[in-house]
């Protein structure tokens, strides 16, 4: 009875609870005073961190290990490569060391490095992304190559070219295209939320005049003022379900890459939609869609089947025009 009279006593008297405060403070103060401290007094040669964060990742599995450091290193501290490379004697130090070694943690996760960045490049410009959207893919760039042989062989830039990006995604297709031929309308649609945001971002950034939409593939233009669409481009989700993708695509979103049993889901509902709408029924219509070679075949009798002939193929990417 005499300790819990003792602990009552304690309990209830302030001048011991502000006493006790103040020690906690003051050492939570000290604890944050001496991390920044150590993080400003850090230094380690770029050689150096270059070396044991490459091996550190190579000991994850990360195939691409010194390529990442080297890339976190240019965004660090704003040098590139090529100085890196030749000035191992200069130093990373203090909140950019712990910067890196905290990115260096997370790649070591397999998180992709364009989340890690919040950036990647497609078409040799720098878009904006972030975990809740797809990383561009260097093979979609196909896309853009072959679309604008198709405008210079069969279109005509002064004919009032209007193009759709379906499943847009970061805006990365629809802007490259709008940056490309100026002149041409673009808009874009993706059923993600986030995904827009992060395509009117990149829109903004690029000053470019590209309007985006969400909705499930073409669902969003239904409302919009009737116009004629002379191309598509499709870069939907077409890995089918029962397929192994790497740790880094694992954490990428999962409704932005698989695309059904056989990976075509979204396709079929894609041609069924372009063969009932009349924006896309003009004899000068192309779609553009990408999906892994082996599927091509497959992907052709789905076009055909809706009125659409294959006219192009190029490594992932199929051009169609109307039969």
């Amino acid at each position: 009875m005499f300790l819990l009279f003792l602990l009552f006593v304690f309990i209830n008297n302030s001048y011991i609870i502000r006493l006790i405060l103040y020690i906690v403070n003051t050492y939570c103060a000290y604890c944050q005073l001496l991390c920044v401290l150590v993080c400003y007094n850090t230094e380690v040669l770029i050689s150096d961190w270059l070396t044991n964060n490459t091996k550190k990742l190579e000991g994850t599995g990360v195939a691409t290990a010194r390529l990442d450091c080297l890339v976190l290193l240019e965004d660090a501290t704003g040098k590139d490569r090529a100085y890196l490379l030749a000035h191992p004697e200069a130093l990373v130090r203090g909140p950019s060391y712990h910067k890196l070694n905290e990115q260096v943690a997370r790649r070591a996760r397999h998180e992709p490095l364009a989340y890690i960045r919040g950036k990647t490049e497609f078409y040799g410009r720098e878009f904006t992304i972030n975990k809740h959207v797809l990383e561009p893919r260097p093979e979609s760039e196909t896309m853009i190559e072959l679309t604008l042989k198709v405008i210079g062989d069969r279109l005509k830039v002064s004919d009032n070219i209007r193009v759709i990006d379906v499943g847009t995604g970061s805006g990365a297709l629809a802007i490259t295209m709008k940056l490309e031929v100026p002149k041409i309308d673009i808009v874009g649609t993706d059923i993600s939320k986030s995904c827009i945001h992060i395509a009117n971002k990149n829109a903004e950034k690029f000053g470019v005049n590209v309007q985006f939409f969400q909705g499930n593939l073409l669902e969003p233009i239904y409302n919009l003022e009737p116009v004629t669409y002379n191309l598509l481009l499709a870069n939907l989700p077409y890995v089918p379900d029962s397929h192994t993708i790497n740790q880094a695509a694992m954490q990428e979103p999962k409704i932005a890459i698989f695309g059904g049993p056989d990976g075509l889901d979204l396709y079929r509902q894609l041609f069924l939609q372009i063969a009932t709408k009349s924006q896309f029924a003009g004899s000068k219509c192309f779609v553009f869609t990408e999906s892994l070679p082996p599927q091509h075949p497959s992907l052709a009798k789905i076009a055909k089947n809706h009125g659409y002939k294959q006219l192009k193929e190029d490594d992932f990417i199929q051009c169609f025009a109307r039969l």
